[in-house]
């Protein structure tokens, strides 16, 4: 058994106890089931795969080298390929064979002085971005990395036709399903603050720009997408800039929460790019939302996983990289009214108890109503504090209710996504990555989206374990 995992009783940390090992185009077997024959495009999934090197462990999950897995569903069956993004970092440090870099959660090697206004890694380890001639791989604080969407071969740094320098481009893109269009964001650190938005169209090239001045630095991971705005909520929390500029303390450890202060909404127009309104509301923080759209009363409908703070997810998040985890960081989902006008909050509450992540809806619902929204969600028997997220759910808002699919005992997913039938526009698929900590053996499952809690359509043997991942997206042929 890996050496971490003689430091915990939890079989999830098998996954990420090693390096993750790469392998090339490979078939890949059909250990039950079959593949569903209107299953045809390919499953994109980014995630940490290197959690240490040079016998030195990282100082937070968000630390380690992305990797990159695709599978391809073609006519001839499935074949599988798994790669680092080979970032200039990446290969500086592989030729070293140590960390050099400081990241989020950990400093470079070597001497306090030398870390002044050090550069940080580009771990290209968040999210993928699948456009028509090239695949990104994406991180929040750089530029995306540009892959080969076959071979998943690095092709280097892409500015997408509008990035300078110092402008970030975020993880979490939002593809309008009717126009093709992307829009991200990205926040910048300098003599000011700045929350930049950018729409690009269907190739990826940005189109338009805009900046909005922030009053200090937060964590901004996420947004919200409807038809006629875009919604950004600020958690209420400051940097110590200083600190982490002088190497004296990481990103990870520099953040104070405020919730004196409570979350700023803010409200753009998706066409302009403009504020439209900015209001406050209760302190909490978000990684993630599911989706959002504008009802007939004019409201934005919208859905996100809400922590209490930033302090307790953060260092659950930091303890995932040691495999010993205590903290009880418990995300739900919860349903949010917003006035667009006055970016006021009308209405809140908790829809879903159990701790989730990962809250998912169909690509062609981005922005629309939407009924289902899909999420990894913790067993009923799992502990809160120690075990992983082990099983996939689908929030029904109509009648209220989940259903869900029970990986069993010692089984991981990956966060759900769902690919559409393109036989049939009224099936769909959900995949995810499941690693069996029983046999330390990685499986992507293929689900049913309206039975999870029946048994899966198929189950595809991996060739190497593939660690706990962060984000995916399909791509249809």
């Amino acid at each position: 058994m890996p050496e971490v995992n003689k430091i915990t009783k939890n079989a999830w940390v098998g996954a990420i106890a090693q390096p993750a090992v790469e392998f090339s185009l490979t078939p890949l077997k059909v250990a039950f089931g079959k593949i569903p024959l209107g299953l045809r495009g390919t499953l994109y999934r980014n995630g940490p795969a290197r959690l240490e090197r040079g016998g030195r462990r990282v100082g937070h999950w968000f630390d380690g080298d992305g990797a990159i897995l695709a599978v391809h569903f073609t006519d001839a069956g499935a074949a599988g390929i798994y790669r680092y993004v080979q970032t200039a970092e990446y290969e500086m440090e592989t030729k070293a064979g140590k960390f050099l870099y400081s990241v989020y959660g950990m400093h470079a090697p070597g001497p306090i002085w030398k870390r002044w206004n050090q550069q940080l890694k580009n771990a290209a380890n968040t999210s993928v971005l699948a456009l028509p001639e090239k695949l990104l791989a994406l991180w929040e604080a750089t530029k995306p990395y540009a892959l080969d969407l076959q071979n998943l071969e690095t092709k280097g740094l892409d500015d997408l036709g509008g990035l300078d320098d110092e402008l970030p481009y975020s993880a979490h893109y939002k593809r309008d399903p009717r126009t093709g269009d992307i829009f991200n964001f990205g926040v910048s650190i300098g003599n000011d603050v700045r929350l930049n938005l950018y729409r690009s169209d269907r190739t990826g090239k940005i189109v338009q720009k805009s900046a909005y001045k922030l009053e200090q630095f937060a964590i901004v991971h996420d947004f919200v997408f409807t038809e006629q705005y875009l919604v950004f909520f600020i958690p209420p929390m400051r940097v110590k800039l200083l600190p982490v500029l002088l190497g004296l303390t990481t990103f990870s450890e520099a953040f104070v929460w405020q919730p004196q202060s409570g979350t700023q909404v803010l409200v753009f127009d998706r066409e302009t790019l403009s504020l439209v309104s900015r209001g406050e509301t209760d302190p909490w923080f978000q990684w993630h939302f599911g989706n959002g759209f504008v009802d007939s009363d004019g409201l934005i409908i919208l859905d996100l996983v809400r922590y209490s703070d930033f302090d307790q997810t953060n260092q659950y998040l930091k303890e995932v990289a040691t495999g010993q985890t205590h903290t009880p960081a418990k995300g739900t989902l919860w349903r949010i009214h917003l006035d667009p006008k006055t970016a006021k909050v009308k209405a809140m509450q908790e829809v879903f108890h159990r701790k989730c992540e990962f809250p998912v809806v169909q690509q062609s619902q981005v922005g629309q109503p939407w009924r289902y929204t899909y999420l990894s969600v913790l067993r009923q028997d799992a502990d809160l504090t120690q075990d992983f997220l082990g099983a996939i759910a689908r929030y029904d808002h109509k009648t209220e209710t989940f259903v869900e699919a029970d990986c069993g005992k010692n089984r991981y997913p990956s966060e759900p996504i769902y690919a559409p039938d393109i036989e049939n526009p009224e099936q769909g698929w959900i995949l995810t990555v499941v690693y069996d900590g029983n046999s330390h053996r990685s499986e992507v499952w293929v689900l049913d989206a309206d039975k999870l809690e029946a048994e899966p359509i198929c189950k595809l043997e991996l060739p190497s374990v593939i660690p706990h991942s962060f984000h995916g997206c399909w791509k249809s042929v």
